[in-house]
C-alpha cells in the first residue's frame, strides 16, 4: 500500500492518529475550529494550501507524506525528492560518508525512510558479518533492507539475547512509522509474524499497549562475547 493511493482525508487522519492527537487538540494547534478539522478529515471541506502546510507541520508528518497530501489536495508538492546518489545531494552524501568514517570502529549505518541500507562504515560491516555471517557472501551491491533483516529467520534477531524485551517495543515504534508511511506495513507485519513465532502471542502482547521508550538497549550473543547497543528514537 502506498500513501499516494490514499485520499487526503485518510492521509490526514492517519498522520493525526500517529501523533495521538484528538481533533480538538489539532484544531487548537492550527488555529481553526474542531468542526473544520472534522470537515476536512471527512472530505466535506478542502484546506487552503497554507493551512495544509501548517496542518502537516503540526503533525510532524514525514516529507514524503506532506508531498502526497499536497498532491491529494490538488496542490504542487512542497518538497523536492532525489535519491542519495543524485548529484544535487553530492555534498550531503559526502558529509554522511565522512561522518560514518569518523564513527569507526563503532558500527554506523545510513538508512532511508523505507529502512533501505544506503551506507555503512567498517564497524557496521563487521557487525553485520558477525551477526549474519551468510550476508558476507552476498554479491557486492545487493540491496539490503533492515526491516527484512529483522524479520529474516537468520537475521539480526537470531542472536538477540533480550528479544522478549526489545521485540515488542521495536514493533510499537515500527507500527507508528507505518501509520504515516503505509508502504512499510508489509515489512513491519512480517517482523510481527516472526515475533509471534519466536515469543508466542501472549508474550508479544503482554502489558499491551505500552509507552514507547525513547532509548532501547539491545544485547547480542556473539563469538566475541556479549555486545550491547542502544538506539534513540
Amino acid at each position: 500500500m502506498n500513501v499516494l493511493t490514499h485520499t487526503l482525508p485518510i492521509t490526514l487522519q492517519q498522520a493525526r492518529k500517529a501523533q495521538r492527537l484528538s481533533q480538538l487538540e489539532l484544531s487548537l494547534r492550527v488555529g481553526v475550529s474542531q468542526r473544520h478539522v472534522s470537515f476536512v478529515e471527512s472530505g466535506r471541506a478542502k484546506p487552503s494550501r497554507d493551512l495544509l502546510m501548517t496542518w502537516l507541520q503540526e503533525l510532524d508528518a514525514p516529507l514524503v507524506v506532506r508531498n502526497a497530501a499536497m498532491l491529494q489536495a490538488g496542490y504542487a508538492p512542497a518538497y523536492s525528492a532525489a535519491p542519495l546518489n543524485d548529484p544535487v545531494l553530492a555534498q550531503a552524501n559526502q558529509a554522511m560518508i565522512e561522518l560514518l568514517q569518523a564513527h569507526d570502529p563503532m558500527p554506523a549505518f545510513v538508512l532511508d525512510a523505507q529502512w533501505n541500507l544506503l551506507h555503512f562504515n567498517k564497524g557496521g560491516g563487521w557487525l553485520a558479518a558477525t551477526l549474519m555471517p551468510w550476508a558476507a557472501n552476498l554479491p557486492p551491491g545487493t540491496p539490503m533492507n533492515m526491516l527484512d533483516m529483522l524479520a529474516h529467520p537468520e537475521g539480526l534477531t537470531k542472536q538477540m539475547l533480550n528479544l522478549k524485551e526489545v521485540g515488542p517495543a521495536l514493533l510499537a515504534h515500527l507500527r507508528d512509522d507505518a501509520s504515516v508511511q503505509p508502504a512499510l506495513t508489509p515489512k513491519v507485519e512480517a517482523f510481527a509474524a516472526m515475533l509471534r513465532t519466536r515469543l508466542g502471542m501472549q508474550s508479544l502482547h503482554s502489558g499491551w499497549p505500552r509507552q514507547n521508550a525513547p532509548v532501547l538497549t539491545t544485547r547480542f550473543a556473539t563469538v566475541h562475547g556479549e555486545l550491547a547497543f542502544f538506539s534513540m528514537f
